[in-house]
């Protein structure tokens, strides 16, 4: 990845575990470490280029610590190609010499390379297998498909288990052992395969499932369906039963005219009873005085 090198100064004071990284096709952060023997007050500028005609330019947006040291750098619009690049970091103080670092960096062995791109999935009932398809990782420098390998991961879901294929070159895979009861999830992440590529492992993909569940979803959404159907005909049929009893409650009962009848008829009756047995005793009170 080319030297590292430290200029003169008091010892201890460069920067250390200088680390940059290539991500998202065109962004670039690089992070250090304050020196182990650097006063708190010590502060560090990077500056780079990525070629020989170029001179070196300064960062423009700084990563700090919580004492507001420069500590990393972000860089956009990076392009690889196949260039290398000349990072170097000074440090100031006032009265301490600080310790200069420089490094060169072959750029396109830092690029973290996104995943793999379009999986399609595209199973056959009959021979029991599936056509896994997908397009090369989105890269600055690299057109070629031959200049990529894969890693594929296929799980099944069901029994927890886990298919790993490595060094797959092209663009598709033949997965032999589908199971229509089952179901499954695939990933896959690419490396170099002999071209100006990282040689570290790039990205997982998102895994993508096929297998029996695709079909037993919409099972599971009709099941969904008849719930909330039912549940809003129990919401009705409430609404229905509230707005009756509402209604019935205003309407005014119809007169029953035999209970009204023989309510007047049995107190009037009773009434003539009792002016009755009141005249013929005081009838009878008045003959005996005579």
């Amino acid at each position: 990845m080319g030297c590292s090198c430290v200029f003169s100064g008091m010892d201890g004071t460069a920067i250390e575990n200088f680390v940059c990284v290539i991500f998202n096709v065109s962004f670039m952060n690089c992070t250090w470490h304050v020196g182990s023997t650097a006063s708190g007050d010590t502060q560090y500028y990077l500056y780079w280029k990525s070629s020989r005609k170029e001179d070196f330019t300064g960062c423009q947006n700084y990563i700090k610590d919580n004492y507001g040291r420069h500590t990393g750098c972000k860089f956009q619009n990076v392009t690889i190609e196949n260039k290398i690049a000349d990072f170097l970091v000074n440090g100031s103080r006032s009265g301490q010499n600080i310790q200069s670092f420089k490094k060169k960096i072959f750029l396109y062995k830092i690029e973290i390379l996104t995943p793999p791109l379009n999986i399609t999935v595209n199973c056959t009932e009959a021979s029991h297998s599936c056509e896994i398809r997908w397009q090369p990782p989105r890269t600055s420098h690299v057109k070629r498909h031959t200049c990529f390998k894969y890693e594929i991961v296929i799980e099944n879901k069901v029994r927890k288990s886990v298919s790993v294929e490595k060094n797959i070159e092209g663009n598709s895979y033949i997965f032999g052992s589908f199971n229509t009861e089952k179901r499954y999830s695939v990933k896959l992440r690419a490396t170099d395969n002999g071209c100006l590529v990282s040689p570290s492992w790039g990205e997982w993909s998102t895994p993508v499932e096929f297998g029996k569940e695709q079909f037993a979803s919409a099972s599971s959404y009709m099941l969904f369906l008849i719930a909330v159907l039912a549940a809003s005909l129990v919401l009705f049929l409430f609404t229905v039963s509230i707005y009756l009893k509402k209604t019935s409650a205003t309407v005014p009962q119809p007169r029953d005219p035999f209970r009204e009848l023989y309510s007047t008829g049995f107190q009037t009756e009773h009434n003539h009873q009792i002016i009755n047995h009141e005249t013929e005793e005081i009838i009878t009170i008045i003959e005996e005085v005579t």
